[in-house]
């Protein structure tokens, strides 16, 4: 039997084993450490430049202020959330660019973990304990951190999956109560909806995909409550994909691997799904560095990944993580999910994204619609899905395939789903790019 209580400490006796200069690596999203990140502010009068390094965070902190990070603290992360894109220009904050399944090995070889702490279940009788909400990158940190610290609390779900700690690889536990962070669900307004409907359209019976978050997202999964025997591999457990399982839509009968079961890397979303997750044996959350694999995702047939983005140029290229070079969210497993489902037998690819966006004129100060279609990307643009794996692109305006096509063909293609007022500029556009379009 293993000795629980031999390894538990408070969040104070947690937070005293900090040092300057050390790396913290904390759990991804709903698995972040609450208790220790809403104190850690405490110890900034005695520490500087510790590292925080994160995925998506979503717990609060006092940490994240401006004068807790001008001296005491350093935030990396692999995704930034709007409280790290709020404090980009500290220049205390800086981006890890990554593919999810790469992230936690990649880190690891630059730079191991001093800490490493995240949320937990209850450890099980013989005193395993399970990642509950994620294993993107946290067991590859955990075994190579000189510390590892969970925090231990029964609100979490009690998850499956390939997401277990050993006992004897857990320094300390902390006893805890308090519930997972939450994400509302984004209602989907008509852009979406129109999305979602072509997006649906190109999804039938017995595929397997992979979906995120957000109005698009949520609005594909309303038009897909009439398809029969949908699969979930996906690197995000969602309150979607939870809605459609109760509803009978996915069951997973017809996947190649893990036949019936919904497979994930992490979970975030309302409450509701976290209690289905609970002890719910159709759930796995496993390593991301297997989930996220081009190759295990091409397992499947009928794969197919759904992912949004913030422009796209004429050639196919996509940018969905920043504007210009303002870093805004992350690669995550974008290029990991599209390549993977290409490698699928009959399996497709999906970037969507509205034909337009409203954003604010630098010399006029006022805000102006403008087309998301572009002739090239902003100076600066991240290319977090390059040309040469694009597969369907989806507006409001329509789905288009690019799969072979010349750059000609391309241009033709995606100016066919720009807003109607932007097609003739754009056609311009190319052809100064000689590209050439028909007349």
């Amino acid at each position: 039997m293993f000795d629980f209580s031999s390894k538990k400490i408070t969040v104070e006796q947690a937070l005293s084993m900090v040092k300057s200069g050390d790396n913290i690596t904390v759990g991804m999203a709903a698995a972040e450490p609450v208790e220790f990140l809403s104190r850690l502010h405490t110890i900034a009068d005695r520490v500087e430049d510790v590292t925080v390094t994160s995925c998506l965070p979503t717990a609060a902190g006092e940490y994240l202020s401006e004068k807790y990070l001008e001296k005491a603290f350093r935030l990396e992360s692999w995704f930034y959330s709007p409280a790290l894109r709020r404090l980009h220009g500290t220049g205390r904050v800086s981006f890890i660019p990554n593919h999810l399944h790469f992230a936690g090995s990649k880190r690891n070889f630059h730079r191991k973990a001093n800490i490493f702490i995240c949320s937990a279940s209850m450890p099980e009788e013989d005193g395993r304990i399970r990642f509950s909400c994620g294993n993107v990158y946290e067991e590859e940190i955990a075994k190579q951190a000189d510390i590892v610290i969970l925090e231990i609390t029964p609100r979490v779900p009690h998850s499956f999956g390939d997401n277990v700690l050993e006992w004897d690889d857990v320094d300390c536990v902390i006893e805890c109560d308090y519930s997972l962070p939450t994400i509302p669900d984004t209602p989907p307004n008509e852009k979406d909806r129109d999305i979602g409907r072509h997006i649906a359209g190109l999804i039938k019976d017995g595929d397997c995909l992979q979906v995120g978050i957000g109005g698009i997202p949520n609005a594909v999964c309303e038009f897909l409550a009439d398809k029969k025997d949908l699969g979930i591999h996906t690197e995000m457990m969602t309150t979607g994909i939870m809605n459609l399982m109760k509803k009978g839509v996915i069951n997973g009968s017809r996947k190649q691997m893990n036949v019936g079961k919904v497979v994930c890397a992490f979970a975030l979303g309302s409450q509701e799904m976290y209690e289905f997750m609970n002890d719910n044996p159709d759930i796995l959350v496993s390593r991301g560095s297997w989930v996220n694999d081009p190759c295990v995702i091409a397992g499947n047939d009928n794969q197919v990944s759904i992912n949004t983005s913030v422009e796209i140029d004429l050639t196919g290229q996509c940018c969905s993580e920043s504007v210009g070079p303002m870093q805004i969210s992350g690669t995550g497993g974008q290029s990991d999910t599209a390549v993977g489902a290409q490698r699928s037998k009959n399996g497709r690819s999906i970037i969507a994204l509205y034909s337009t966006a409203m954003v604010k004129n630098a010399e006029s100060g006022e805000k102006e619609e403008v087309s998301k279609i572009v002739p090239m990307l902003r100076q600066g643009a991240a290319v977090s899905l390059s040309r040469n794996d694009v597969d369907w692109v989806v507006t409001e305006y329509g789905a288009v395939n690019l799969k072979g096509t010349t750059l000609r063909e391309r241009a033709e293609l995606l100016i066919s789903i720009a807003h109607p007022k932007f097609r003739e500029e754009l056609r311009a556009a190319a052809n100064n790019l000689q590209y050439w379009l028909r007349p």
